[in-house]
């Protein structure tokens, strides 16, 4: 292939870089590019998506922001001994994950940091610049990977460290996908710049067991014109994510997703909660129980329950990777605004498009078609940029 044709590398700049999904983001990526394991749980990398333009797994450029220290090898052989990662792909992989991690920059606010969060959106956009300059990349998507936030306080109070982080993927130029139930993109402020700059942005709270589990059973009852009584549901998770939502306030952050797919999909809400219990032994294994009660034909009563026990990160990373590449591909293809073809992917999705899990990979299918219809104008566009640049015919 000639140069001037060749696609360009694209940048993934993770917040909550140095976390187990951002771990097992980097890791997976090597290991699938370099064929040493099958890319299981991706779906950009099925036959539908193969003439969609998305870039190449070997194309990404890793960085991002954290406020941990632990270096992206020490926390890769972590995951290993936990189970997580499969033995030996860490060291197979080791220079990729060096190289990620030399690319990870202090995030923030971290206690007793003294700058204004005009200072720290500023500080992150600087960060975002550099990384897109020193690896001459035309892009970075920005993907929130980090642990969940409280709720926001509210009008008045200080903007969340997700929202920081979002405006200044603005600022920078960047796409933004918020995989996390945390607000980012989805406050006030935010939003607005959002609106204001067009580029393209996709979540909230990516959709991996649990919730996608109830995305498939919602539309089941309803079809069936079965009554739904109540539902409700346990989840016990340690790891990161499960001492965050340890905090009521985070939880509730969390429980919201679920509980709006129920009522999508039901048009109604059900009686029942979920329960978040932090369990530090599961590391990051997690285990999450649904019991559905509901009346069939003259009102017998019956029951449906299940059991979903998973690895979150190894759950969330193929999903991260598909976001990057979608998002990236909607940027060069000149998409705006907020990418509700994705909802397939979240729990809360941005724009208006069908709950139903079934319905939502419909809409990504198209997504991934119209993505490739515009390739064939891309490839024309470069052709002529390569053309000006040599001065003569490829």
């Amino acid at each position: 292939m000639s140069a001037s044709l060749s696609r360009p590398r694209v940048g993934v700049w993770l917040i909550g870089a140095r976390g187990s999904v951002a771990t097992t983001v980097v890791t997976g990526c090597a290991a699938v590019a370099a064929g040493l394991h099958p890319p299981t749980g991706m779906v950009t990398e099925t036959p539908p998506f193969t003439e969609s333009g998305l870039p190449a797994l070997s194309d990404l450029v890793f960085g991002g922001h954290d406020t941990l220290d632990c270096p992206l090898p020490k926390r890769a052989e972590s995951l290993t001994a936990g189970g997580v990662l499969p033995p030996g792909v860490a060291t197979a992989v080791a220079a990729e994950l060096a190289a990620a991690d030399r690319e990870i920059r202090p995030g923030g606010p971290t206690p007793g940091d003294t700058r204004s969060e005009a200072e720290l959106i500023t500080a992150f956009a600087d960060d975002l610049r550099d990384f897109l300059h020193r690896h001459e990349l035309e892009r970075a998507v920005v993907v929130n990977v980090a642990s969940t936030e409280p709720v926001s306080q509210g009008p008045g109070a200080p903007l969340p460290a997700s929202t920081l982080y979002a405006l200044a993927a603005l600022r920078a130029g960047c796409p933004y996908v918020n995989f996390t139930p945390s607000e980012g993109m989805h406050h006030p402020v935010a939003a607005r710049e959002a609106e204001r700059s067009g580029l393209p942005h996709a979540g909230r709270d990516g959709k991996t067991g649990q919730t996608l589990l109830r995305a498939v059973l919602g539309p089941m009852f309803a079809q069936r014109a079965l009554t739904v009584r109540a539902w409700s549901g346990t989840n016990l998770l340690g790891g990161g994510d499960g001492a965050a939502l340890a905090d009521p306030a985070a939880a509730a952050a969390k429980n919201a997703g679920k509980e709006r797919v129920l009522a999508d999909t039901l048009g109604t809400v059900p009686e029942g909660e979920v329960h978040i219990d932090d369990v530090p032994a599961l590391g990051d294994w997690k285990t999450a129980w649904d019991h559905i009660a509901f009346d069939g034909f003259l009102g017998t009563r019956m029951i449906l329950q299940t059991i979903w026990q998973g690895c979150d990160s190894a759950l969330a990373a193929p999903l991260v990777l598909d976001l990057a590449r979608l998002t990236a591909r909607a940027h060069e293809s000149g998409v705006s605004g907020p990418l509700s073809a994705l909802g397939f992917y979240f729990k809360d999705p941005v724009g208006e498009g069908p709950s139903g899990l079934a319905e939502q990979y419909g809409e990504l299918l198209r997504f991934g078609r119209s993505l490739g219809e515009a390739d064939g104008e891309d490839r024309g566009a470069r052709a002529v940029r390569g053309t000006e640049k040599t001065g003569g015919a490829l």
